[in-house]
C-alpha cells in the first residue's frame, strides 16, 4: 500500500462509484443548460477578503472553516468554501453584466473546502452543481431556479425529499426585525460566542443546531410578522409561482441559511434518510453581495446541489442510476499480427463514435475474455492469425452469446448495423 492516504475527511472517487456522481453532476446541470445558464469555472482559491466580505465575518464558514495561506508576494488567499462569492467576482471582473440581457445566467461545478468535524455526509472537500441569476430581481427567477433543482432531482429518481421557504425581508423591514430579535436573545442563557454572534448576525442564531440553544428560542420573534409589504408580495408571488408548476414546498419560518449575504427568498432542500446531515442543497436571493464586494448593485438569486450528498440520498432511497457501459466494443486479438489489426480496428471504432478497448498484455483467451466482461462491453471482435489470414474476425454478441464472423474491413458497419 502507497506511504500515503487522502486527507482526513476527504475522499478520492474510483471507478464504478465514481459513474454514479458524474452521472448526478450531469442530472443537475441538464435543466440549466436547457434554461439558458452558461457554464462558468474560478479558480479553486480567490482573494480572503471576498468572502469575509461576502460570506460574512460572524459565519462559521469564515471564523472556523475557512482553508487559508499566504503567498510568498504576501496575499492572503483563500480555498474557496463556497461558490456563489467567487462566480459573482468572475462575473464583475469578465463585465458580464455590462454587456446587455441581465440577468446573467450561469451554472458551474466544482470541488469546495471546508475545515469542519468530518463525518458522513459532511466533508472538508466537497463537490457542488451551482447555478446563479445575476442582476434580475424577479419572482420568476427564484421560482424557475426551485422549479429546476425539484426537476434534476426528481429525474434522478429522488422522491424523498422536502423543499423548505422563507423569507429573509430586505434592508428595509430585516432592520427592525434585527432589533426585536437581539432584545429577545439578550435576556437568554448563551455562550460566550453565541452572544457575540447575536450582535453581530442574530439570525444566525437561530440557525444554530444545539438543543439547548433551539429550546430557548421557542417564542422568539418570527420574521414573518416584520415583512414590509414589498417583501410580503414578493414572498407570495414566489409561492404562488412555485405552487402553480406543482413543486411542493414546506414554510420554515426559522430557516436562515448559513451565510450573511441571503435576502428576501431563501429555501433548502432536505433529505430525512441522511441523519443530521439532512441538507442536500439550497440557495436563495442575494440582493446586496455584489456591492459588498465592491460592484454595482446586481440584485441576484442562486443555489448549490451537493453531488456528495445527492448521492447518499440516492444511495437511502435504494435507488441505482441506470448508468450504461463504458465500453460497447472489446477487441481481443491472439497473436502479434492479430493484435496490430485489432488495434487499428478499436481505432477506427473510437473514430466513428463506437466506445471500444483492447485487451493490453498479450493475455491468452480466457483472461481477456474476464477482462471483456469486466468491462460490460455489449460486443467482443475476437481474432487469431487463422483468422487473419482469412481476413474475417469473430464478433460475439456478450448478451446472446450469438457469434458470426465477419469481415475484418466491415467490423465498424457491423457493430452500427447491430447497435440500430
Amino acid at each position: 500500500m502507497s506511504t500515503f492516504q487522502a486527507p482526513k475527511g476527504t475522499y478520492d472517487l474510483l471507478p464504478p462509484r465514481s459513474a454514479s456522481f458524474l452521472a448526478v453532476r450531469e442530472a443537475i446541470a441538464a435543466p440549466l443548460r436547457n434554461s439558458g445558464y452558461g457554464y462558468v469555472e474560478t479558480p479553486g482559491f480567490e482573494n480572503v477578503e471576498l468572502f469575509s466580505r461576502g460570506v460574512g465575518e460572524s459565519t462559521d464558514i469564515v471564523s472556523k472553516e475557512m482553508y487559508t495561506l499566504t503567498t510568498k508576494g504576501g496575499d492572503e488567499l483563500a480555498l474557496r468554501p463556497e461558490g456563489t462569492a467567487s462566480v459573482l467576482r468572475a462575473a464583475l471582473q469578465g463585465n458580464l453584466h455590462k454587456l446587455g440581457g441581465l440577468p446573467v445566467k450561469l451554472w458551474y461545478s466544482g470541488s469546495y473546502y471546508r475545515y469542519e468535524r468530518a463525518q458522513k455526509g459532511r466533508y472538508r472537500h466537497f463537490s457542488q452543481v451551482g447555478a446563479e441569476a445575476i442582476g434580475g430581481e424577479d419572482p420568476a427567477l427564484d421560482a424557475e431556479l426551485i422549479i429546476l433543482a425539484d426537476q434534476a432531482y426528481r429525474s434522478l429518481g429522488l422522491r424523498n425529499f422536502r423543499i423548505l421557504l422563507n423569507s429573509l425581508g430586505d434592508k428595509e423591514c430585516r432592520p427592525v426585525y434585527r432589533e426585536a430579535l437581539q432584545a429577545f436573545l439578550r435576556g437568554l442563557d448563551l455562550d460566550a460566542e453565541t452572544v457575540r454572534r447575536a450582535e453581530i448576525n442574530p439570525l444566525r442564531v437561530l440557525d444554530d443546531k444545539r438543543a439547548d440553544v433551539q429550546a430557548q428560542l421557542v417564542g422568539a420573534p418570527v420574521l414573518r410578522d416584520y415583512l414590509c409589504d414589498a417583501c410580503k408580495a414578493y414572498h407570495e408571488e414566489v409561492r404562488a409561482l412555485v405552487t402553480a408548476a406543482g413543486v411542493v414546498f414546506e414554510d420554515d419560518e426559522k430557516l436562515v441559511r448559513g451565510l450573511d449575504y441571503y435576502t428576501r427568498t431563501t429555501f433548502e432542500f432536505v433529505h430525512d434518510g441522511l441523519g443530521s446531515q439532512s441538507a442536500v442543497g439550497g440557495g436563495g436571493r442575494y440582493d446586496g453581495l455584489s456591492e459588498m464586494i465592491g460592484g454595482p448593485a446586481l440584485p441576484s438569486v442562486g443555489w448549490a446541489l451537493g453531488v456528495d450528498r445527492t448521492v447518499l440520498a440516492l444511495e437511502a432511497e435504494g435507488i441505482e442510476l441506470d448508468i450504461p457501459a463504458s465500453t460497447t466494443v472489446f477487441a481481443v486479438g491472439l497473436g502479434e499480427e492479430a493484435r496490430r489489426a485489432l488495434f487499428d480496428t478499436v481505432t477506427q471504432l473510437r473514430r466513428a463514435g463506437i466506445a471500444a478497448d483492447f485487451s493490453f498484455g498479450g493475455k491468452g483467451l480466457k483472461g481477456a475474455m474476464k477482462d471483456a466482461n469486466r468491462s460490460g462491453a455489449r460486443f467482443t471482435v475476437v481474432a487469431g492469425d487463422r483468422d487473419l489470414a482469412e481476413g474475417v474476425v469473430q464478433l460475439k454478441d456478450m448478451e446472446s452469446g450469438d457469434q458470426t464472423p465477419v469481415a475484418l474491413a466491415d467490423v465498424v458497419e457491423a457493430v452500427r448495423a447491430k447497435l440500430a
